[in-house]
């Protein structure tokens, strides 16, 4: 049976799951949310996370927002609490000889379609932050900002991050010298200098402009732990881990 069509666009003051709840009630379930994490980073994959909360009072999770917004002991406890009690939800890591590649916005485009198609459940309409996902079969609608407008989006992006954070943290302990653990391959100050000393490692983006400089400059690409590998796979709400070390 077709849904009703939308009879408004909830206002911003509205609350986090009136996007859900407006599109529910036109037939339009379940809802599922789409972001991404890392697209900004010069080195470490690209993380993206799909999640359908559960509708009514069982899908309220206080304190969803941004995951940027959170801290990292806050972002840790609400993925918990998402990965719990979520109705279905997954994150797909993209790595960075892909975003060398094709690009980081092909990339991310990707990235959104598979985490949306490892979902156990179909979801019947789709919000993703800040640009539309083309060829995924269902309607969707763009958000600016849209983690920190729609709860699902919201909650799509902490599983993102924190599943990225962690990567990143392992990352630290085959990289010492870059400091993965705190700027999480973001371009800081102290990331630069670490790049103009030693050089990339494998896990750079060397079609980012600073990080072919510091190729330039070094000659060389700096190793560490196992060289070569890339952490691939995805993460499903089941708990399953598929994919591998490359």
């Amino acid at each position: 049976m077709k849904g009703r069509p939308l009879r408004y666009t909830p206002r911003r003051d509205a609350g986090l799951h009136a996007y859900e709840r407006v599109l529910e009630h036109a037939g339009f379930a379940p809802v599922a949310g789409v972001d991404e994490a890392g697209r900004g980073a010069c080195a470490g994959p690209l993380v993206v996370g799909a999640v359908i909360l559960a509708s009514g009072r069982r899908g309220r999770i206080a304190g969803l927002t941004d995951s940027k917004l959170l801290t990292p002991a806050r972002r840790e406890e609400l993925y918990a609490e998402i990965v719990e009690r979520a109705v279905d939800w997954s994150a797909i890591v993209v790595p960075c000889h892909d975003i060398d590649r094709i690009g980081v916005h092909r990339c991310n485009v990707t990235g959104m379609r598979r985490a949306l198609a490892a979902l156990d459940r179909r979801p019947a309409y789709v919000l993703s932050d800040g640009f539309p996902v083309p060829g995924i079969g269902v309607p969707g609608l763009a958000m600016i900002k849209g983690d920190q407008v729609a709860a699902c989006v919201a909650a799509a992006s902490i599983v993102a991050k924190v599943t990225r954070d962690r990567i990143m943290v392992e990352l630290h302990g085959r990289y010492p010298a870059y400091g993965f653990d705190v700027h999480k391959g973001y371009v800081t100050r102290d990331h630069s200098l670490a790049l103009d000393e030693h050089g990339p490692c494998p896990e750079h983006r060397f079609s980012f402009v600073n990080v072919g400089r510091a190729l330039r400059k070094n000659g060389e690409v700096a190793l560490g732990g196992e060289a070569g590998d890339e952490l691939l796979g995805e993460v499903s709400g089941d708990g399953r881990t598929e994919g591998a070390r490359a």
